[in-house]
């Protein structure tokens, strides 16, 4: 076999391993379903308490408030299947760490873009700041654009990407906001958005397990100091220093990154090299490692449930669900072979950014416009919730159409 043809294989086999796993895919698209449509709902008023995030004071937790923390988790999912995938490709750990760090800036610059969209002062940039959003994530996806044409067009795609790239820059250097005190200032770097978050989250896990990933319990050890991590700082006892910057301390206060570490040890039952070879034995592991949490989070429960808090109950409660859910799925869909239910979400779970960031466009656009149809007439009661599910439906039909178009962002 030529030193091609072997290249050819690995990466085939790379990326096969994760894409032949249909759960992972549908775990994330189920939750991009979710999200698109609670995000939309949350303009929607004179609904039950419970659809909507329960406010930081109240010591409670909604379906809502687990939307988050199951992203998070389905990064964790992928991450020992790709970092492994990688490998295979390329042995080299400078390489890896490259990727790492870039993919986490990548997301970075996204979340702060949508952080920053409202912010923005059209006096002082030129135009309006929902204009200004428009055109820094067209760069963005031109840039984390995949390519899967002919040669020809390779080139050309190339220079898109360039294009972009230099695009995305120039939003960021024009972009002005004016302060509480009448003070122009740059990017406000203080809440990076969720993308952001999962940038920062993704990279301290990634520190965390890399290192460690040839240690089979070494995940389920992360995840313990991490959940101790957060208690001693929802406690009081660590006192983290006020306004601390993620790009000091991306760990936060350990919620995020165990949620991300508990995937992590899911992704090792069901799919690690390890002794647990069969379905039961994965099972096993599974319900347990979905009751664990359960107990812990219930013996912390003084320390409240809030997700703005973040606090251990809050993070542990969604860990245990998304296994449960996560291992539900794995019976169904990889083991019985039954996807077809699922047609809905898989496009989204496979071209993920493309999905997550549709809304976001759609919602400029029609700021730019100056369209408030929507606002004024659909945003109350259940004509509103019909609102938000027509909306729902509509992003996936259209990220389901770009998808066979074979239109992809990838980090």
């Amino acid at each position: 076999m030529t030193t091609a043809a072997q290249t050819r294989l690995i990466e085939t086999r790379g990326v096969s391993a994760s894409s032949r796993l249909a759960s992972i895919d549908i775990f994330r698209g189920l939750t991009m379903v979710v999200m698109i449509f609670v995000n939309d709902l949350a303009s929607v008023h004179g609904l039950p308490w419970w659809t909507y995030h329960a406010p930081a004071q109240v010591d409670a937790m909604t379906y809502v408030d687990m939307v988050y923390p199951f992203f998070l988790f389905a990064v964790g999912l992928s991450l020992p299947l790709a970092v492994k995938a990688r490998l295979r490709k390329n042995p080299s750990r400078f390489a890896l760490w490259t990727h790492i760090i870039l993919r986490s800036a990548s997301l970075i610059v996204l979340g702060l873009i949508l952080a920053n969209a409202e912010k923005g002062d059209p006096a002082r940039i030129g135009f309006s700041s929902s204009l200004w959003a428009i055109l820094a994530l067209l760069g963005s996806s031109l840039y984390l654009s995949v390519y899967t044409g002919s040669q020809r067009g390779k080139t050309v795609h190339r220079i898109l990407r360039i294009l972009g790239l230099i695009l995305v820059v120039a939003m960021y250097a024009i972009f002005r906001r004016t302060t509480h005190d009448g003070h122009f200032a740059w990017i406000d770097g203080s809440y990076p958005e969720i993308l952001g978050l999962i940038g920062y989250t993704y990279f301290a896990v990634s520190v965390l397990y890399i290192p460690t990933r040839r240690w089979l319990w070494a995940p389920l050890a992360w995840l313990a100091a991490l959940v101790a991590f957060n208690a001693l700082c929802v406690a009081k006892i660590i006192a983290l220093p006020p306004h601390l910057r993620l790009y000091f301390w991306p760990f936060d206060n350990g919620a995020m990154a165990s949620i991300t570490m508990a995937g992590v040890a899911t992704s090792v039952i069901f799919l690690g090299d390890h002794r647990w070879k069969a379905l039961g034995q994965k099972m096993s592991m599974a319900v347990a490692f979905a009751l664990a949490p359960l107990a812990a989070g219930r013996l912390l429960t003084p320390l409240c449930i809030s997700k703005i808090r973040a606090t251990p109950t809050w993070s542990l409660y969604c860990i245990s669900a998304a296994v449960a859910s996560f291992a539900l799925l794995y019976w169904v869909c990889d083991v019985k072979k039954k996807i077809g239910w699922a047609f809905f979400a898989r496009p989204a779970g496979a071209n993920t950014l493309l999905t997550y960031l549709l809304p976001d466009f759609y919602y400029f656009i029609i700021a730019t416009i100056g369209s408030t149809y929507f606002e004024a007439h659909l945003s109350y009661g259940w004509p509103g919730v019909a609102r938000a599910l027509i909306f729902t439906a509509c992003m996936l039909a259209i990220a389901a159409l770009l998808t066979r178009m074979k239109l992809r962002l990838q980090l």
